[in-house]
């Protein structure tokens, strides 16, 4: 039997190639984002290309009830999630207290509850049945405080302690869950947090969002814990944990400001 993964921001980015990454390995997919004119063209494209069945849901997760209803829309519908990729994420590039709150309640809606729900929600049945997988997409901003982008940085840290935490406690069920971090990559996710201008990207090559796509796919699938893609990303992530607090926010302001 087909399996089947669950795929949110998959209109995009890492999501996008989420998706073709399942497809191509043979088994159907359940694209979530708001932008169902896009997520139509690539159920159109994986369809033709690959054969696997090929599902359109069109959410907004950051509505608590928009969230549910993938499930009960799916649980209805007889279609068994084996793979859930928590995938769709937002960041906002301001000072907290020059911010938009709406957008930080937002963000928190959809960085951590949707996550936290559409997680609860699956993890159940894969439990159940002895087998699942989950991705979380956490970040290189997990590992320590975000000057400039707090309540991003914030996000992904829960994220990443709780997808730690969840793996732990699913050890021998069949289930496993890895946290993805990566750092910086070709994505629209800078023009959304209005990231541009930050020496933090600006002038640099990044990783393509397929290439960080595929190293996240393969750890997936072999059970991985938490992956970071890149050496010296994985470097910046230990660093962070032995220099003093007060020097890491530091570099992360210095790091984080506009070009």
């Amino acid at each position: 039997m087909q399996k089947t993964a669950l795929i949110t921001g998959a209109s995009s980015g890492f999501g996008l190639e989420f998706a073709r990454d399942f497809a191509k390995d043979g088994h159907n997919v359940v694209l979530v984002a708001r932008r169902t004119d896009i997520l139509n063209a690539l159920a159109t494209e994986l369809r033709s290309q690959y054969g696997v069945e090929v599902r359109v849901m069109g959410k907004d997760l950051s509505r608590m009830e928009e969230v549910d209803s993938i499930y009960t829309e799916l649980e209805a519908a007889g279609v068994q999630v084996d793979f859930l990729v928590n995938n769709a994420g937002f960041g906002d590039f301001a000072l907290f207290h020059q911010a938009d709150y709406g957008k930080l309640e937002q963000m928190i809606d959809l960085n951590i509850k949707a996550l936290t729900r559409l997680s609860y929600l699956f993890v159940k049945p894969m439990v159940a049945r002895g087998s699942g997988k989950i991705l979380n997409v956490a970040s290189t901003a997990a590992f320590q405080p975000g000057p400039t982008m707090a309540v991003y940085y914030a996000t992904k840290a829960y994220v990443l302690y709780l997808g730690e935490a969840m793996a732990n406690e699913l050890e021998g069920t069949g289930v496993t869950v890895t946290t993805l971090c990566p750092g910086p990559a070709e994505t629209g996710f800078q023009g959304a947090a209005d990231l541009q201008e930050s020496k933090l990207v600006k002038g640099k090559k990044l990783p393509t969002a397929k290439e960080i796509a595929d190293f996240g796919y393969r750890e997936m699938m072999k059970g991985s814990l938490t992956v970071i893609p890149g050496f010296m990303n994985w470097l910046n992530a230990q660093a962070s944990r032995f220099l003093p607090r007060k020097m890491v926010l530091g570099v992360v302001r210095m790091v984080q400001e506009r070009a």
